[in-house]
């Protein structure tokens, strides 16, 4: 068997971190959706920004658009939620099948309104109204000023994923607040089994911002352990709050646990294997978002197995021993969405700019 398909078996999704048009024109996202079991895509002001400048597929649409008076910004939602649209038909099968538990494809609100709380909640309905299908997840950051627009999105029964999550304790906020959004709607009289939501867990950059204070503290042996430790605390946070009896009482009334995704799960260091950040982290309820070439990597050399619960405790005695040696674990991962905000800006900007000029 492909040993992409073998991860489906220990219950994990794959998702694919790219996205652009003519995967969707050549027959290659169907291609990964029936050989390779792919069940859902993450997009993001990157994956845009690099589709938009690095081909002609977009062309002829910004000349268009440009013609009607829209800003640049209004000319890439335009064809990014055209785009969108069009993946979420290809996926329905998978979401159908699922019973709505994958098949999801998600686009990202504007990183520039990332510390405004009412703007991103403003501008995530304005998406998921204009994209309309009920298969497209919302992507909204994990920022202090992110956390009650998710909640109240969720609340208002739009599809979340949660990006540019880093630290535990930003985690179990996310949980929570899915939670607190599913009970908001029960008081209301409302329905919960139509809503989903992932909460993106980033990896690799974990790794490369702890490189430094590691060999500082002389515990370099730890270099590229931090992020996998992270995730399986995380999962093993997922399960408690997920198995909780706050949780069975929602999940009674139909509501669905609120998955983790790991994100940014391509290696950044070329000591490191290339399916790092795959084969130590596959379970149950759970997703990875991979870029093409990880995928690649692990169809011709990745090992599936039930991996994700292995090696907990040594993961809990390496974060104490973090913090025992005065190596702050959130200070970095604070540092890391300030960071990931800002690249995301930058992508974006990039993008409004190359719009300009090919209008």
């Amino acid at each position: 068997m492909n040993n992409l398909k073998k991860i489906n078996e220990f219950g994990q999704s794959i998702w694919l971190d790219f996205f652009d048009r003519e995967i969707m024109n050549n027959g290659k996202l169907q291609s990964l959706i029936d050989d390779d079991g792919l069940s859902g895509i993450t997009s993001n002001p990157s994956i845009f920004e690099k589709a938009i400048t690095a081909t002609s597929d977009y062309d002829e649409d910004v000349k268009k658009l440009s013609k009607t008076g829209k800003t640049n910004e209004e000319i890439f939602f335009e064809i990014a939620i055209d785009d969108i649209k069009r993946a979420t038909k290809i996926l329905e099968p998978v979401y159908d099948k699922s019973n709505g538990t994958d098949g999801f494809v998600s686009l990202e609100v504007s990183p520039l309104i990332a510390n405004d709380t009412n703007a991103t909640i403003k501008q995530a309905r304005d998406l998921w109204n204009r994209v309309g299908r009920k298969n497209v997840m919302i992507k909204i950051p994990a920022t202090t000023a992110g956390i009650p627009a998710i909640e109240q999105c969720l609340t208002e029964g739009i599809n979340i994923n949660i990006t540019l999550l880093f630290g535990l304790e930003m985690y179990r906020e996310v949980a929570n607040a899915y939670l607190k959004a599913l009970e908001n709607r029960l008081n209301k009289n409302e329905s919960i089994d139509n809503v989903s939501s992932v909460a993106s867990f980033f990896l690799s950059r974990i790794d490369v911002i702890s490189k430094e204070p590691l060999e500082k503290n002389g515990m370099a042996d730890m270099y590229g352990k931090i992020a996998i430790d992270s995730a399986k605390i995380a999962y093993e946070i997922f399960e408690e709050i997920f198995n909780s009896e706050r949780f069975m009482n929602l999940k009674n009334k139909g509501a669905k646990p609120q998955k983790v995704l790991w994100a940014s799960t391509s290696t950044k260091d070329d000591n490191f294997s290339d399916v790092k950040y795959v084969e130590a982290l596959i379970g149950k309820d759970t997703i990875n978002t991979l870029p093409m070439e990880t995928i690649d990597a692990f169809r011709d050399h990745g090992k599936a197995g039930s991996t994700i619960k292995d090696g907990v405790e040594q993961a809990h005695k390496d974060l104490a021993l973090l913090q025992m040696k005065g190596v702050s674990l959130d200070k970095l991962t604070t540092e890391l969405i300030k960071e990931g905000v800002e690249k995301f800006n930058d992508a974006y900007n990039k993008l409004l700019a190359a719009i300009d000029k090919k209008s």
